[in-house]
């Protein structure tokens, strides 16, 4: 009989930590089901702020493919391309590809090319960059990021493509000219991808979706 309150006691503990386990287990699904739905909420706010629902009339989240290129979209991963069409045809190709070489290590972006290849606009996903210096790169931290509309390989020429401070055309900003820098580059080659490989993106089947 001596033992029983130990017996009762491990019974309690066991109890507990399946009861807590199952808490937690409910808790990180639930969670992770909401960050995954605001992260999309997130993502299609900004490929509509880029290319205007109005322009386009297929379902750009799951018209999507992926392609590698580290050298030109900036990570040995995939790289998704959310595709815009209008009755079937082409409008514009949205790349989701990195800066590596940020300040403060990778920066995600999205860089929407039309299908002249001109840019329909870039936002930043992602970024460490130093608070009320590299962050600037935000469309709502300033305007900075908006001068890219329009541009293309021909507007300015490859050349061309850097910030003021290395020869080019582009803004950097006081104190911070590497975050810039980073991004610039990303955008233009993000160009030179499409360049080459534009066409045969809205010729490829959707990715498969789980």
């Amino acid at each position: 009989m001596r033992y029983r309150p130990v017996l009762i006691s491990v019974i309690f503990l066991f109890l507990f930590a399946v009861i807590g386990s199952g808490l937690v287990a409910y808790m990180h699904e639930n969670t992770a089901a909401r960050i995954a739905d605001n992260q999309r909420r997130a993502l299609l706010q900004s490929l509509n702020e880029l290319i205007p629902h109005a322009d386009y009339n297929n379902d750009i989240y799951t018209d999507i493919v992926y392609v590698r290129d580290p050298e030109l979209l900036g990570t040995p991963q995939p790289v998704p391309v959310y595709r815009a069409r209008k009755n079937g045809w082409p409008v514009a190709a949205v790349f989701a590809p990195v800066a590596p070489n940020g300040y403060n290590g990778a920066i995600r972006l999205l860089v929407a090319v039309r299908v002249d290849g001109t840019l329909a606009g870039v936002r930043v996903l992602a970024h460490r960059e130093t608070p009320g210096l590299g962050d600037h790169i935000e469309a709502d931290r300033s305007d900075w990021i908006l001068a890219f509309n329009g541009k293309s390989l021909q507007d300015p020429k490859p050349q061309n493509w850097k910030v003021k401070r290395d020869g080019g055309v582009f803004d950097q900003f006081t104190g911070a000219t590497i975050t810039p820098r980073a991004v610039v580059a990303a955008i233009k080659n993000t160009l030179l991808y499409y360049q080459a490989h534009g066409h045969g993106l809205f010729e490829k089947h959707p990715a498969k979706t789980s």
